[in-house]
């Protein structure tokens, strides 16, 4: 997974992570996510200014929490 490719404006695959990471351990502490599209959705919803669907950040949540 290439972390620094450009996605807009500047910001790249690790930038849309970092800035989701901290609500989305909130997320999966209390309300967990369950699905990739639940993780999809969660994140086009609160990415930074960039509403569409960016794979790598997607890939990156449900590897990291073992969600099929």
């Amino acid at each position: 997974m290439n972390l620094e490719k450009h996605i807009w404006e500047g910001w790249t695959v690790n930038d849309f992570i970092y800035e989701l990471s901290d609500t989305m351990n909130l997320v999966m502490r209390y309300n967990p996510l369950k699905t990739r599209g639940e993780v999809k959705k969660w994140c086009m919803s609160n990415q930074p200014y960039y509403k569409k669907y960016i794979p790598e950040v997607v890939d990156y949540f449900t590897e990291k929490y073992n969600i099929k």
